[in-house]
């Protein structure tokens, strides 16, 4: 698969730690919390913080950090093959304070018995927050799998009213 080629960068602090947004001409194609896993790490592209999709994602993630609630409808364009590129479009139909499980998304896709491919799908989601992995939980409502650590799932899923 080959590489797209980012037309901007920019770091910011949000709620939850640093993060790293990268842009392609097309839309957001990135956004990683500092340690969480897959990150790219050093990424080829200017620092442009007012490149026109960063500019929209700090501005729809500042409206979500209020209150969890903000809809996000900016233009994507992460990397990935047509399988995780369908299990993350998947994602972004669950809504702000609902969840489902793996099993769930899996039946969703029409792929019942990939929950494991599924879940490594979710667990490579270059677009933290927006594409809402942190709304995908265990079968019993177990808090797994969450890249940028258990704790920002929690705190996002308690953000959004799914966690007491």
């Amino acid at each position: 698969m080959p590489t797209r080629s980012f037309a901007a960068q920019a770091r910011a602090d949000t709620p939850l730690g640093p993060i790293t947004l990268a842009a392609t001409e097309r839309g957001l194609a990135g956004l990683w919390f500092d340690d969480q896993k897959h990150h790219p790490g050093a990424i080829e592209a200017p620092v442009d913080a007012s490149q026109r999709w960063i500019v929209q994602a700090l501005d729809e993630l500042a409206g979500y950090w209020r209150d969890g609630s903000a809809p996000f409808t900016i233009a994507l364009d992460p990397q990935g093959t047509p399988f995780q590129q369908s299990v993350w479009e998947a994602l972004r139909g669950i809504p702000a304070g609902r969840t489902l499980s793996y099993g769930g998304l899996a039946q969703q896709l029409g792929r019942a018995s990939a929950v494991r491919a599924v879940g490594a799908a979710i667990g490579r989601n270059p677009v933290a927050v927006i594409v809402p992995c942190h709304r995908v939980l265990g079968t019993s409502g177990s808090l797994t799998g969450y890249a940028g650590g258990l704790e920002r799932k929690a705190a996002l899923l308690r953000l959004e009213g799914c966690l007491l």
